[in-house]
């Protein structure tokens, strides 16, 4: 319409000055809707582009070296979709149009590459197009180094396929034809077709179906991984010329299907069939796999020549025999780490275990897995060829069914630092047990280097006061066995144990202080998940070196009636450092107090302080007893109030506070000072609803505040400017319409995190949180991408960067030009049309409405006292008796003989007046006075003058509301007439007969002076209808 044309030139000149204020007071990210990350990485993950985006040339695109486009919707890629990226190295474009076996929903997908898409990108080094619909590799720029075509649908590979690729070092093709991703037909690999590839070092090829090795791979290959395809035979001629192979991975060529987590084929009869020359010439091999290949004995000869070999992993497979008498180590004196689980005989659990004497020839063993072999007891016979290995710190011994097991054996094994015996049945007897460690430098020879780890937190956590077992010099780990009790027989000759795990056992002794006596070197304790109760003041007291108490998931003791618990033992720990009470629902009749100087962390969570703190002062300074302590945890404590005084009694010392999952609606922040040291504040999942009732205390040190996951939808002005020291900030996953510079003051720019995703913002033109955001965009992480519009309807669950210009105009000018348009037009049809086929009708139905309009009566009601007339008298002129009687007795009585109360009544000879037609002046006389009075000798003939005043007195009735009818019959045949009869039922009176003899006549003058002054809806008998009333 025309408000619409007229007001699309509004909304771009309202554009124009909202992106001029924008760029005025802060940068657009530079590229939206990406967002860019350290080391040159644009990050376009999970964003559903359709497309490649195109960034602006106000974009620093010559900085950008990696570009990472993973689990969009890309389907087809252009020649210039990467060309304005003259500095990119690394390409990801993985999970974009997944094969049908792959996909979630098995939408059928295809990719399309135009021919230059890559070739426009000199500078590319890693390519990443797995797990995409594409049947051909694309043609690729020199400068490749890594390529990664996983889980697609090409099953060729020839010398053309990658030619000219002399750079290449890596090339991943794993999972084009498997069980997931079905194919017709194998990886086929012409021979010959990699030769080419003068520098590839590192070639995958799992999962493909293949039944024989690639020919002629390049010699220059130093990984080879084929695991998961069909080779059942390998020869010295399959590896030839490969004498740079560091890693060979052929595992799960010839599987163990009763082990198996996936779709399996069994392994033939008699295979697999390994030449016993088959890696002698590879001398510089370090990794060998042969995992998951129905090995029932180890020949010597095939690690002949491998003086090198570091790692061997044999796992899966059927060697629970071959273990106990095998001569085939005897000759790898480099090996550091022999990995021999589930080699189990089917349905069988052995009484007893002992190794072959040539494991005493592996004097560089670090690390043996032997967990899944199923033996039942473990004693010095069973490792006794380990004890003389001085290098040998992982053993791994779990999921053995182990009942029975002799825990002093290991205190002959010089270096051992990590024994895994969890998930055993041990139930501790007096001299058996199991043992855990964790040992460090482990070397994974076929897997490229990890991420970079997240940066390390500035600010305590718990695990800051928890020793790491990994450091320690021995770890021993008894979780998920069957122990009841514990008895320090167990640990005799275990002093120089540090770590000891005992979570998820039975154990539901009281602890006295007796049960760890042997374990004077004990620093870490682990005892979650059980049912320890805690009643004496001495328990763990017989630990001096404890620095770390898990006590968590104890609550069965804490749950019953009438047993108290006492926590005074804490007090005589003097090196504790970390103690754990969570989630035991402590909730009554425990200590009153607890007490430590050493205690620096404290996790109280998953209890029922909430209900403790409600018994009045008896828990008021429940933690006012740890002078010392740094970090405590009392999330999930069903807490709904923490009054000042609360915080009062918490330890001064405190720099962490946890206060997650409780149910506060409100936070005195003004007592924050009661804690003058406190850093780090968490009040996330709670029921918070503002940030008012004052504002953070000046002089706080509070540098992390977290009040995420709550329903904040109001933030009071200046209420962080206070803190100076506050740094990072979550208001993630609240209610927020919008964020406000006030909020924070000078503060603002020093945020280093302010995270506000997952908030209802409104999008509206010109929002005032869109100039903010980006003022501090560098301290918002996932500003394009997280941030998104709650409002309005048009944007919501999208970017706030997403806003269209058509938006942009005033939606309430528009909805009032909307009606109006709409209006004019239903207007301009409907009248005419209206109009024209039923106009009359619509003109009569319209002042039939109109009279009965309620401001018509009110209006008529309020102008009755000013009327001119008090009645106007209508008779047959032509009848001299009835004229005589009307100006003689009638006009006498009513005019002259009543006094003050005469009434004015209007007569047709006396007060008409001259020059105005008949029926004016008659409209007149009867809408110009109260009643209209018919004085009628007969009413078989009433016509004339007579008829038209009875027809306006009843149109009068129709406009008005009021019957002003009233009629004096002069004869007694008058009485006859059945309107007369009628009326008389309805409304007798308005109707009176004049009376013959003298005796009546002062009654009837009075009747009629009652008549004509009062409402005649007065006079309406109820028992037949309720007279017209006048509102």
């Amino acid at each position: 319409g025309f408000c619409r044309s007229a007001l699309h030139p509004l909304s771009l000149l309202v554009q124009a000055i909202v992106l001029a204020m924008t760029l005025a007071l802060g940068t657009l990210p530079a590229f939206l809707p990406c967002e860019l990350q350290p080391h040159g990485l644009v990050n376009c993950n999970w964003l559903f582009l359709k497309s490649v985006p195109h960034f602006s040339m106000a974009a620093p695109r010559g900085n950008v070296t990696s570009l990472s486009l993973s689990s969009n919707r890309i389907h087809h890629l252009h020649d210039s979709d990467f060309a304005h990226l003259p500095s990119l190295r690394r390409l990801n474009l993985k999970w974009n149009c997944p094969p049908v076996g792959l996909s979630p929903m098995h939408f059928p997908c295809h990719m399309t590459i135009e021919p230059s898409t890559f070739l426009a990108v000199p500078t590319l080094e890693e390519l990443n197009l797995s797990y995409n619909n594409i049947m051909t590799v694309p043609a690729l720029p020199k400068s490749l180094i890594s390529l990664s075509l996983s889980h697609t649908n090409i099953l060729m590979l020839d010398s053309a396929s990658l030619a000219g690729l002399h750079a290449l070092r890596f090339l991943f093709m794993d999972g084009n034809c498997y069980y997931k991703n079905p194919c017709r037909q194998a990886l086929e690999v012409a021979p010959g077709a990699l030769l080419g590839l003068g520098n590839l070092t590192h070639l995958s090829l799992k999962y493909n179906n293949l039944t024989v090795v690639p020919r002629n791979l390049p010699s220059s290959l130093e990984y080879l991984l084929l695991s998961y395809n069909r080779i059942v035979k390998l020869a010295p001629e399959d590896l030839a010329n490969l004498t740079a192979l560091r890693v060979l991975d052929v595992g799960g060529n010839c599987r163990r299907c009763d082990h198996a987590p996936n779709p399996c084929m069994e392994c033939p009869r008699h295979f697999p069939q390994l030449h016993p020359d088959t890696f002698s010439h590879l001398s510089r091999l370090e990794g060998l796999v042969l995992k998951d290949s129905s090995l029932s004995w180890l020949n010597a000869s095939w690690f002949r020549g491998l003086g090198n070999l570091r790692v061997l992993d044999l796992s899966e497979n059927f060697l629970y025999k071959c273990i106990t008498k095998t001569k085939a180590f005897q000759g790898l004196t480099q090996l550091r780490k022999l990995n021999l689980s589930f080699n189990y005989q089917k349905r069988v659990s052995f009484a007893h275990l002992s190794l072959a004497p040539s494991f005493g020839s592996l004097v560089a063993l670090k690390e043996l897995d032997m967990h899944g072999i199923f033996f039942r007891s473990l004693d010095e016979t069973t490792l006794r060829p380990l004890a003389r290995l001085p290098m040998l710190q992982t053993l791994r011994l779990q999921m053995n069914f182990i009942n029975q097991a002799q825990l002093g054996i290991f205190r002959a094994f010089p270096g051992l630092r990590y024994v895994d015996l969890s998930d055993n049945r041990i139930s501790g007897a007096s001299e058996l047990t199991a043992t855990m460690g964790e040992a460090d430098g482990e070397e994974k020879f076929w897997l490229q280097p990890g991420d970079l780890a997240p940066a390390p937190v500035d600010t305590p956590s718990s695990e800051d006061f928890r020793p790491n077992c990994s450091t320690l010099n021995f770890t021993l780990d008894l979780s998920r066995n069957n122990l009841v009790t514990v008895q320090p027989e167990m640990f005799a000759q275990l002093s120089h144990l540090q770590c000891l795990r005992l979570s998820h056992n039975c154990i539901s002794q009281a602890v006295n202080g007796s049960q760890f006596l042997p374990l004077t070197g004990l620093q870490v304790l682990d005892l979650s998940h059980n049912k320890l109760d805690l009643y004496h003041e001495h328990s763990f007291t017989e630990l001096p070196r404890l620095e770390a108490l898990d006590l968590s998931y104890n609550s069965q003791p804490f749950g019953m009636q009438g047993v108290g618990h006492n926590f005074s033992f804490v007090a005589h720990l003097r090196t504790l450092r970390h103690l754990s009470l969570a989630h035991n629902n402590i909730h009554s009749q425990v200590s009153q107090q607890l007490c430590s100087t050493s205690l620096r962390a404290l996790d109280f969570s998953g209890n029922a302080l909430g209900h403790m703190w409600a018994e009045g002062d008896l828990y008021l300074h429940f933690f006012q007893g740890l002078s010392g302590l740094i970090w405590l945890d009392l999330s999930q404590n069903r807490l709904h109030t923490l009054l000042p005084q609360t915080l009062r009694n918490l330890p001064k010392s405190l720099q962490v506070l946890r206060l997650r999952d409780n149910y506060l609606a409100f936070f005195k922040w003004w007592s924050l000072h009661f804690l003058p040291k406190l850093e780090v504040l968490d009040l996330a999942g709670n029921q918070l609803k503002a940030l008012t009732n004052g504002s953070l205390p000046a002089g706080t040190r509070l540098r992390r505040l977290d009040v995420s996951c709550n329903s904040i939808s109001f933030v009071a002005p200046g209420f962080f400017s206070k803190a100076k020291e506050l740094r990072e900030l979550n208001l993630s996953a609240n209610a927020l319409k919008t964020v406000d510079h006030s909020w924070f003051g000078p503060l603002a720019s020093a945020l280093r995190i302010l995270d506000v995703s997952a908030n209802p913002l409104h999008c509206a033109c010109g929002a005032a949180f869109m100039d903010f955001l980006l003022e501090v965009q560098a301290a918002v992480p996932g500003l394009p991408s997280r941030v998104k519009c709650g409002s309005p309807g048009q944007l919501q669950g999208l970017s706030i960067f997403a806003q269209d210009l058509r938006l942009c105009l005033d939606e309430a000018l528009s909805w009032d030009c909307f009606a109006l348009s709409l209006l004019a037009v239903a207007l301009g049809l409907g009248v005419p049309m209206l109009h024209h086929l039923c106009g009359w009708d619509l003109w009569y139905c319209f002042h039939l409405c109109l009279a009965w309009l309620p401001w018509r009566g009110r209006q008529s009601g309020r102008g009755e006292d000013a009327l001119p007339y008090d009645a106007f008298v209508v008779f047959d002129k032509t009848q001299s008796a009835v004229a005589d009687w009307v100006y003689n007795e009638l006009r006498g009585q009513l005019e002259e003989c009543r006094g003050r109360w005469a009434l004015r009544l209007c007569l047709e000879e006396r007060d008409w007046l001259p020059g105005k037609t008949l029926f004016e002046n008659l409209w007149a006389s009867v809408y110009g006075s109260r009643k209209t009075l018919f004085v009628l000798a007969h009413t078989d003939r009433v016509s004339g003058l007579l008829r038209a005043s009875f027809l306006l007195a009843q149109q009068r009735l129709l406009e008005d509301r009021k019957d002003v009818v009233v009629l004096v019959i002069l004869s007694p045949d008058g009485r006859r007439s059945r309107y007369v009869r009628l009326r008389q039922r309805l409304c007798r009176q308005s109707v009176l007969l004049w009376p013959h003899q003298p005796s009546g006549q002062r009654s009837f003058w009075a009747q009629l002076g009652m008549a004509l002054t009062r409402d005649n809806h007065h006079f309406y008998n109820r028992n037949f209808c309720q007279g017209p009333t006048a509102e």
